[in-house]
């Protein structure tokens, strides 16, 4: 089975939803049917933005700065990795946990190992 990468978009920088108790009980259900199905493989929330650390090679250095690195109106808040026997599949889980957290999702396929 190939893995997808299920990225949750959000507002940078906002104040969390006020039905956000009701949105992670939901998330959990999401999660548990997803291992139920065999799909679910890990998922994590992120931090804000403003808290990432980037750094870049320069020759033999390192340059250590604040992040993030892009820039933007919305930002990764959490992600799911899957694995599912098509996209097709891969996305309806996307479909679903769209609907759950109610902010975009990008669906991408994960390079083969």
């Amino acid at each position: 089975m190939k893995q997808y990468l299920l990225s949750i978009y959000q507002p940078a920088e906002t104040d969390p939803p006020d039905n956000l108790d009701e949105i992670m009980r939901d998330l959990a259900v999401l999660n548990d049917e997803m291992r139920a199905a065999g799909a679910w493989v890990f998922t994590a929330g992120l931090h804000p933005p403003s808290t990432a650390t980037v750094l870049q090679a320069s020759g033999s250095e390192v340059l250590i700065t604040d992040g993030p690195y892009a820039e933007g109106k919305e930002q990764i808040g959490g992600f799911t990795v899957i694995q599912a026997g098509d996209l097709d599949e891969a996305l309806e889980w996307g479909r679903r946990l769209a609907r759950v957290v109610t902010l975009p999702i990008e669906v991408r396929p994960m390079q083969d190992r």
